[in-house]
């Protein structure tokens, strides 16, 4: 038997598919060397008051088809013992109590920073390594990795959102169709570009301090346009992190809602897209236009969804990767898989010195995904007001003359991103618009 004492591992915050994944095979790994396995249940909940009842053993014959399924055996939590030093006291102790001395965390941005914090109070007592989990995409890793769970939402999104399409067209309504992405808006963007959805609004476009009348406005000029194209269908995408940035006395107003217990406002309360919905239609009748409109709210379907190949391989990597660092004596990472291969991130290198946090990876408004995805967007752009023709047949279909459509929506194009331009080889010069 090896002489590694026990290794643990532990969920935390919202589900996602692969979990079961890292899991297993973290488990298997650990068990051919020798090593005892157990679960901790429900994130940090139970450890951070000293309780070390809720654990269950991990073996290789219990995890060996997990793989295959979403949701997470051990469950998870939002617990944050970072909030009180004692909480995180107690965890080392319970670990300790167990006889753990190696700890695997899953999760996102927060239980990242509990890990971190974890690892630097155990100095080397506890040592912790985390793997990358979340749908909405938003750690801190290089632009062409993604975190696992994220493919396979966006797989069952665009599903979705394909079927809303096909419905919207023949009953001639539009969908408001709400995404998770607290902070950032890659998993609305990856559904709405791959389903070719009419629109898609991220929060990364509004920037911080911005009235809600902006996204209302960018909703009425994408409904008039398309009414200018003899269409009265459409879907909009719309990440849930858009209503974060809003001016604070008007966030205040949306809706008395709670914090959880790593301080974010629960926006999964905001029923965002309702309000939304309200304010567009309203907006519409001071124009003397109508819309049915319905508010979908996307994410718990998406979130226990049985992974997709790429997460099942992927995540086991993740999970083996895991496992093998901390019997080889390696501690205060964040394991990834790069172009094919590990790389160990160390914690140091996840923290925002600004902010004292885990970095936050949002979408990049200047790439040219980005770029693709806007141009192939149904909305109002800076071109429209400077062709006369489509000019007047906005104006038209907004019952209003072109000098009043002008000085209404000619302000949600003023920062609009100046057009691709993709370099052409052999030439000096760039390309025009794609």
């Amino acid at each position: 038997m090896s002489q590694h004492g026990k290794l643990a591992i532990l969920v935390g915050g919202g589900p996602a598919p692969g979990i079961n994944s890292v899991i297993g095979a973290a488990t298997i790994r650990a068990e051919l060397a020798g090593v005892e396995v157990v679960g901790i249940r429900d994130g940090f909940e139970w450890i951070m008051q000293g309780n070390t009842d809720h654990v269950v053993e991990l073996t290789m014959h219990g995890v060996s088809r997990i793989h295959f399924r979403g949701g997470s055996i051990l469950g998870t939590s939002r617990a944050n013992p970072t909030k009180d030093p004692a909480d995180l006291e107690r965890c080392i102790a319970s670990l300790e109590k167990l006889g753990v001395s190696q700890l695997v965390t899953i999760g996102g941005d927060d239980t990242a920073f509990s890990a971190m914090q974890l690892s630097e109070l155990g100095e080397g007592r506890i040592r912790v390594v985390h793997t990358p989990k979340t749908i909405d995409n938003d750690l801190d890793l290089p632009p062409w990795v993604d975190t696992f769970g994220f493919q396979t939402a966006r797989h069952y999104g665009v599903e979705i959102v394909q079927n809303l399409m096909v419905d919207a067209k023949t009953t001639a309504r539009w969908y408001f169709v709400i995404a998770m992405g607290r902070k950032a808006g890659h998993l609305a963007l990856g559904m709405g570009k791959a389903a070719a959805a009419t629109l898609t609004l991220i929060p990364e476009e509004f920037g911080e301090n911005f009235g809600l009348s902006q996204i209302v406005d960018t909703l009425v000029g994408a409904i008039i346009k398309r009414l200018s194209a003899g269409r009265r269908d459409g879907v909009a995408v719309i990440a849930e992190g858009v209503v974060l940035g809003l001016d604070p006395d008007e966030l205040a107003q949306l809706a008395d809602v709670e914090h959880d217990a790593h301080g974010h406002l629960r926006i999964a309360e905001v029923d965002i897209g309702h309000i939304l919905k309200v304010l567009v239609q309203e907006r519409l009748e001071t124009l003397g236009l109508s819309s049915t409109i319905v508010a979908k709210n996307v994410g718990y379907e998406l979130r226990c969804a049985d992974p997709i190949p790429a997460d099942m391989e992927y995540a086991r990597d993740l999970g083996y990767c895991a496992a093998k660092y901390l019997l080889s004596g390696g501690n205060g990472v964040m394991v990834t898989m790069q172009a094919g291969h590990f790389v160990p991130v160390p914690f140091d290198e996840m923290l925002d010195h600004d902010t004292g946090r885990t970095k936050v990876r949002v979408v990049d408004l200047h790439s040219t995904r980005y770029a693709i995805a806007r141009r192939y967007m149904l909305r109002v752009r800076r071109d429209d007001f400077d062709d006369p023709d489509e000019l007047a047949r906005l104006a038209a279909a907004a019952k209003m003359t072109v000098d009043t459509f002008r000085e209404i929506f000619e302000p949600l194009v003023a920062d609009e991103l100046p057009p691709l331009q993709l370099k052409i080889l052999g030439r000096n010069s760039e390309s025009s618009e794609t």
